[in-house]
């Protein structure tokens, strides 16, 4: 996907009752209920391709527990990336850590997990079945123990949330939450990690953005 393309696509967060309006409302709620749950001290978050940060900046702008959170937001692109740290510096969160950088690579992690909140927002849409697969089983690599991970899918025929669903069961994790709106084909669902997590190694693969007209989510 282009610079053009991944800009293009981040306006329409902008046009409300979009499906990515939605599909903000519904993860930023299930950030707030992770973070209403989570024991006193630091919160250590991360968000793989994050893009301007919307999710998780758009939360902790008025959360109680905004300066417990220590994020580290992921995003390749150097714009939506600036973007990210204007709205951060914006908002006063210093907590905030972005990295332009890959986040298809557990490198860009290194020193922000193990995290309490893991999100995979607008990747797994946007990738081969295979890499869904294979990023499901890499991700209790970046997990603290009970960690919380939300990620998105677009529910388009052959809808494949089920077997991403089932996917995340066979790893270890317990479903908390899926959303899947009616008006729009959009969905989000909330594991809960219940098997222990695994150790951390760098350099690992974890996906490769397949090649798009659009941005799929």
């Amino acid at each position: 996907m282009s610079p053009r393309d991944c800009h293009e696509w981040h306006r329409e967060y902008d046009e409300p009752g979009s499906p990515l309006t939605i599909r903000l409302a519904l993860v930023q709620r299930r950030i707030r209920d992770a973070l209403d749950a989570a024991p006193p001290g630091p919160i250590q978050v991360v968000s793989a391709c994050a893009g301007q940060g919307r999710d998780v900046l758009g939360v902790l702008v008025d959360h109680p527990r905004r300066d417990d959170v220590r994020a580290r937001l992921v995003e390749l692109d150097a714009g939506l990336a600036e973007t990210a740290r204007d709205a951060a510096g914006d908002f006063a969160l210093s907590g905030i850590d972005v990295i332009t950088g890959d986040a298809s690579t557990t490198s860009a992690y290194e020193g922000a997990v193990p995290a309490q909140l893991v999100l995979f927002c607008g990747v797994f849409g946007n990738v081969s079945d295979d890499d869904i697969r294979r990023s499901i089983s890499y991700l209790p690599m970046l997990c603290a123990p009970a960690a919380t991970v939300i990620w998105t899918r677009h529910r388009k025929s052959p809808d494949l949330t089920p077997t991403v669903r089932k996917w995340f069961a066979e790893t270890g994790f317990d479903e908390v939450a899926f959303d899947a709106p009616e008006e729009v084909y959009v969905g989000v669902g909330t594991h809960r990690l219940v098997a222990p997590p695994n150790p951390f190694e760098p350099g690992i693969q974890l996906f490769t953005f397949l090649p798009h007209d659009t941005f799929a989510g």
